[in-house]
């Protein structure tokens, strides 16, 4: 087994974030490693602003999706922050399109060692309907991958 030295972790900030970079900030401090910290705009939802711009011109969709950068640039550094994870070296990316092939990508194109991420998130019927990101995740994942579970 090769040295850890790049760990990818996705956020999608639900309620179980906070663990989730809490964990892989030890983890990495412990490894000596550095964090990737990646985020997906769902592209479904991109597609349904879209639809909705179709029908008035009080919103666009770059607008949406910029504001969502920004949101989320912010959350992160309050996710970080809590997690006293500014030491160690970390980067956060957001990405667009289907969360689990953006992750998977990502994961390949970054030469990580390990993803860590939680088995559940924010979820919805879709999730319901067509299995969890996670679960694609463990299916489609190029490296090893790491689940952390909720608290029962």
């Amino acid at each position: 087994m090769s040295k850890v030295k790049k760990i990818m972790t996705a956020v999608d900030f639900s309620e179980y974030s906070p663990k989730i970079v809490d964990y892989a900030c030890r983890l990495a401090e412990d490894l000596g490693a550095e964090l990737i910290f990646v985020n997906v705009i769902n592209q479904r939802d991109i597609d349904m602003v879209n639809e909705v711009t179709m029908h008035t011109d009080k919103l666009s969709v770059k607008d949406y999706v910029n504001g969502l950068i920004d949101d989320r640039t912010e959350q992160m550094q309050r996710l970080l922050k809590d997690a006293n994870c500014t030491q160690i070296p970390n980067r956060f990316m957001i990405k667009k399109g289907v969360p689990f092939v953006e992750l998977a990508k990502t994961a390949k194109e970054e030469k990580v060692d390990m993803v860590v991420m939680g088995t559940k998130g924010r979820g919805n019927i879709a999730g319901i309907l067509s299995g969890s990101q996670a679960e694609k995740m463990f299916r489609h994942c190029p490296v090893p991958l790491l689940s952390i579970r909720e608290e029962e």
